[in-house]
């Protein structure tokens, strides 16, 4: 029903990606570009709704064309766009990249003087929705500027602030949850959740030219880190936030800071899960051949809590999460490339069987 609580709420960054229709060649040598929805929690929202999750996105645009553009597409994937109100003074951000497969990806950010996503107000927000979602994912670039680190920061003491006994049953899981198989799991991976059953995902998501340097940001990573239940960074990121890089130690450092489950990314090394409960796994990549590595992380990021609400454990939800991500990176795009739930299966099913969770493919 439209009053249940959302499976997931994205809040932060939005904006129109240009991306080169060529690969291979400089920027200044472009001639033809592709217009797509871009921001890593529009992104993420996409993601999960492609796997079947009610989703919902907090953001603003400018009061431009490109403002439009962003709601007509929220709308065409899925996401609830209720939440993405415009802004008159600033304009709907750009970002174009340069595609160099398979591992260089510069991007280049045109969010001047302001992006709109940094002006969503405390007094804007409907914390009780935002309470009551089962998922709840923000990033690092929410934290950056005023006034959205303060309601990002408010949305999440509304996460850590008592449950809503309607919405969460008995034994810290909620209802609902659907499997890869198009059922519906028993709730939320408790190893992830807070005691409530609601799981909280700070995003690292370290961009060094929204900030003026790595002092600037930890303070405000830290107190995030209080509020969050799940953290999710590659080794850079989790620096910031740790000042460990050796995935192992960032994953203990991350625990330590108070969230239940920390996911590191290693780029080729695959990904480490670890969980306050003693659980660890490390999972290899999924190969693919690269064509845009942009996007790659949000879909890992939908995927992963598409997994996490359907209650797996943590290796299957970080293979199913990988799959994703790898599919992604063999296209083009970024939000339009994210798989359906029948892609990622195939996928999986081409992988070999030690790549594969234990006791079966989910």
């Amino acid at each position: 029903m439209a009053t249940d609580p959302y499976d997931l709420i994205t809040m932060g960054r939005i904006g129109v990606d240009l991306y080169p229709l060529q690969t291979g060649v400089p920027l200044a040598r472009v001639e033809t570009f592709g217009k797509f929805l871009g921001g890593s929690p529009a992104n993420v929202a996409v993601a999960a709704a492609r796997l079947g999750r009610r989703t919902a996105l907090i953001t603003r645009t400018g009061a431009d064309p490109f403002g439009v553009y962003l709601h007509q597409e929220l709308r065409a994937f899925g996401v609830d766009d209720r939440w993405v109100t415009p802004v008159e003074a600033y304009p709907t951000p750009l970002t174009f990249c340069e595609i160099f497969p398979p591992d260089d990806f510069p991007l280049y950010f045109y969010r001047q003087p302001k992006a709109p996503d940094l002006e969503i107000h405390r007094h804007e927000l409907d914390l009780a929705a935002v309470a009551d979602a089962r998922v709840f994912w923000m990033t690092g670039t929410g934290l950056s500027a005023e006034p959205s680190r303060s309601s990002t920061l408010a949305a999440l003491a509304a996460r850590s602030g008592g449950a809503s006994p309607g919405e969460v049953s008995p034994g810290g899981v909620s209802p609902g949850g659907a499997s890869p198989d198009g059922g519906r799991g028993a709730g939320p991976a408790g190893y992830a959740a807070a005691p409530d059953g609601r799981i909280t995902v700070f995003d690292l998501d370290w961009r060094p030219m929204f900030w003026s340097g790595a002092d600037e940001a930890r303070p405000h990573y830290a107190a995030a880190l209080r509020h969050a239940t799940v953290a999710v960074g590659n080794v850079d990121e989790c620096e910031i936030a740790t000042g460990e890089r050796e995935p192992y130690a960032a994953a203990r450092a991350l625990l330590d800071a108070g969230v239940r489950l920390a996911v590191v990314k290693r780029g080729p090394g695959g990904v480490l899960a670890m969980t306050a409960d003693g659980r660890t796994a490390d999972v290899p990549p999924v190969p693919v051949e690269v064509v845009n590595g942009l996007g790659a992380g949000d879909a890992f990021g939908g995927a992963l809590c598409h997994g996490l609400l359907a209650g797996w454990d943590p290796a299957t939800a970080v293979r199913y999460a990988n799959a994703a991500g790898a599919i992604v990176a063999s296209r083009l795009a970024c939000s339009s490339a994210m798989p359906f739930p029948d892609e990622v299966a195939a996928l999986l099913d081409g992988t070999p069987a030690a790549a594969r969770a234990e006791g079966g493919r989910p």
